[in-house]
This record gives structure tokens, C-alpha cells and sequence, in this order.
């Protein structure tokens, strides 16, 4: 299996407020669409519910210790252990918590940096690059409906 990190964050490693994104970026959108579809992706709860429904062509997997939560189109699992046993390429989709919990765990991690600083309540962990090698960066493009200036890194735990 192998087991990735895909996040979006800003120059303050921003990653949400009051449960949502601070910005608005389809272009990261559509990376994210591109990188995940067909394989894995496994998110905390409150992730889940700012999404409101499963995202399509991909297998959901919603962490959680509510024993009692369900959703349609989603596998619930209950431990960072249950994330092995998932098949493919599995994608951490976060929030805060299961970001923190696995960032030492993950082969790669997409990272889409906002070249900004916005407000937020919810954080991406620090890292270093001597932990992780950039193995690309792509700068996005800024146009009418992507306003936020951004950049796409692709990242390899160094052995």
C-alpha cells in the first residue's frame, strides 16, 4: 500500500476556518480530483461533514471513535491501525487531527501551498525539508477563477 498526505495550506499552514477552506480555489479542486480518483481516501469526521457527501470515483473512509456514526457511501473505521488494511493508494484527506496523527507515517504528501496567509482555526504540522524532499513544483496559474496565487509540490519522505 502506498500511503500519501494531499493537503492544501497556506504560508501559516492554514488549512481551515470555523470547518472550512479560507479560500476559494478550483484549480486545487481539480489536482485533488486528478490525484485521488480511483483510489483511497480517509478523512476525520468533522472533514467528512464540511464535504456533505462522499466524493465520487473514490473509496471514502471516514476515521472516527463514534462507534455509532454512519453515512451513505462511506466506510467508517475506528483506529489509525485500520488505515493499513486499506488496499491501493491511500490518500490522508485530514483535518488537523489525523494530519498530525500521520504525517510521520506517510511515504509522499501533494502538498497545494496558498501563497498567503488567511485566518484559520485548523493547521497542517510542520515539517522540513529534511524530512521530505521536494521532488516537483509546479506554480499555478492565477486567472478569473482562480484569484489565490498557489503552488503545487510534490514531496518524498527521505529514507
Amino acid at each position: 500500500m502506498m500511503l500519501s498526505i494531499i493537503v492544501c495550506h497556506d504560508q501559516n499552514r492554514v488549512i481551515g476556518l470555523d470547518n472550512k477552506m479560507p479560500w476559494h480555489l478550483p484549480a486545487d479542486l481539480k489536482h485533488v480530483k486528478e490525484l485521488t480518483t480511483g483510489n483511497t481516501i480517509v478523512m476525520g469526521k468533522n472533514t467528512f461533514k464540511s464535504l456533505g457527501k462522499p466524493l465520487p470515483n473514490r473509496k471514502n473512509v471516514v476515521l472516527t471513535r463514534d462507534e455509532n456514526f454512519t453515512a451513505e457511501g462511506v466506510e467508517v473505521i475506528h483506529s489509525l491501525d485500520a488505515i493499513a488494511d486499506l488496499p491501493d493508494h491511500v490518500f490522508i484527506f485530514g483535518g488537523q487531527n489525523l494530519y498530525e496523527q500521520m504525517i510521520d507515517r506517510v511515504d509522499d504528501m501533494y502538498v497545494t501551498v496558498i501563497e498567503q496567509k488567511h485566518q484559520g482555526d485548523a493547521f497542517f504540522p510542520a515539517y522540513t525539508f529534511d524530512e521530505f524532499e521536494v521532488k516537483s513544483v509546479e506554480e499555478g496559474k492565477v486567472d478569473d477563477k482562480n484569484k489565490v496565487p498557489h503552488k503545487f509540490m510534490y514531496l518524498v519522505r527521505r529514507k
